[in-house]
């Protein structure tokens, strides 16, 4: 009887199964419409899904970049941020 109780106990511990799935990531827009680190201004920056403000004045205050990459490899964005941005931006070399 002991051991029952104490499964029991464990089973209430575990979470409810809903059948819902998490939450997906925004599907990442096709190249075109990415935005440019090199040339967006701070407005357009601040619309990437998860930018802030910081962030953005950062990548502006670095450029410019010969791919999306530098913004890891230069120190200019954490890890974190640039896995939350990198479907979202492109580095044009050419001025548009």
């Amino acid at each position: 009887m002991r051991w029952t109780g104490l499964a029991i106990a464990a089973l209430a511990l575990l979470p409810a199964s809903s059948g819902q799935t998490a939450p997906r990531k925004p599907a990442p827009p096709p190249v075109e419409v990415r935005v440019d680190i090199n040339h967006a201004s701070l407005d357009e920056l601040l619309k990437v899904p998860g930018m802030t403000h910081s962030w953005a004045g950062r990548i502006i205050r670095f450029r410019p970049y010969r791919s999306k990459q530098e913004l890891l490899d230069r120190g200019v964005v954490s890890s974190e941020v640039y896995d939350r941005i990198k479907d979202f931006v492109i580095a044009h070399r050419q001025p548009q």
